[in-house]
């Protein structure tokens, strides 16, 4: 692991591109590069495509960023990667290649790219390390997502390994919180059961179903803690392995759908649909190489579904309720 405290990647005063501002993510890292007296840079979707190639290379060289967060991806649940595979895959692609090769061709001094913890293999090792990525078959139900992610991470450790760029890569595990995608049809588990939850308490139903059997174990992470390590990452990392970036610790998805329904407080009950894949059986990031930077999560689980569940009722008119494109 190369990383320095004595010698950080000095923020201030850099203009800083987030790729993806609108998105959980993105905004999320934006909210965190308030407090570096940097210059932020974004660009909305109407004014910027990603996956065109010639609008890309023509913004970065107008506005010549020193550093970007590519945080920008198509994104979505098991139901969505399942049946939009092209989708998924081509979009994915399409934003890693245009953004990294721009990044290169204008000079920006370092790149943070943002993967996913969906590369690894379906029966990783627990908790999954780093050197696990390529050593077994994907989770079929989101391998086209995952094969683009893993194409972005090679694309940024071939940049550097050829050409010395400055591109690192952070995997971070399952995100929730403010700004997440409450569509079902295509939204991650715990937006999901928050609406599901907060849906039938208000309507009088005395049942919410979950998918599968409730029994697969996963790690979840606040999107502001996750954008708190990406920021860290980019002042103090520097090395041609990616860094899994979570909290270390997992929960059944029947334990933090009861901990949701507490938290919402509905008070029905909790049915499962085995016809329904499970995914993945347990999904655990090994986190030590982040933690040996010095970098903690400040949020519990607890904490942070009460801290997602407030934003929802506050913006449930307004919140992605229907499927969005790009993050």
């Amino acid at each position: 692991m190369s990383y320095s405290k004595a010698m950080p990647f000095d923020l201030k005063n850099k203009r800083v591109f987030v790729c993806g501002h609108r998105g959980m993510v993105g905004s999320a890292i934006v909210r965190q590069l308030v407090h570096e007296d940097c210059i932020i840079l974004t660009a909305d979707r109407e004014r910027l495509d990603l996956r065109e190639q010639t609008q890309v290379r023509a913004w970065f060289n107008a506005e010549k960023p020193d550093a970007v967060f590519l945080a920008a991806a198509k994104v979505g649940g098991i139901l969505a990667n399942d049946s939009k595979p092209a989708d998924f895959l081509y979009d994915n692609l399409a934003i890693e290649m245009n953004v990294i090769e721009a990044a290169f061709r204008t000079g920006v001094e370092k790149l943070l790219y943002l993967g996913s913890s969906c590369i690894y293999p379906k029966l990783a090792p627990q908790p999954i390390p780093e050197n696990a990525l390529l050593t077994g078959s994907l989770e079929p139900t989101n391998e086209a997502y995952a094969i683009a992610k893993i194409a972005g991470l090679k694309l940024c450790q071939a940049y550097r390994r050829q050409y010395f760029a400055d591109f690192i890569a952070a995997m971070p595990t399952n995100l929730y919180g403010p700004g997440d995608n409450y569509d079902l049809t295509s939204s991650h588990v715990i937006p999901a059961l928050l609406r599901k939850s907060h849906e039938a308490k208000r309507a009088g139903h005395s049942e919410i179903t979950i998918w599968g059997t409730g029994t697969p174990r996963r790690e979840f992470l606040h999107v502001d803690d996750a954008a708190s390590a990406l920021v860290h990452l980019m002042k103090v990392y520097s090395g041609m392995e990616h860094v899994n970036v979570g909290t270390g610790e997992d929960v059944t998805i029947m334990d933090v759908a009861k901990l949701i329904c507490d938290v919402v407080a509905f008070t029905g009950t909790i049915a499962t649909d085995p016809s329904k894949p499970d995914g993945t059986p347990q999904k655990l990031l090994d986190i030590s190489k982040l933690t040996a930077t010095g970098w903690r999560p400040r949020y519990g689980l607890r904490d942070g579904l009460v801290d997602a569940y407030r934003w929802f009722a506050a913006n449930e008119a307004t919140s992605r309720l229907t499927a969005q494109s790009n993050e």
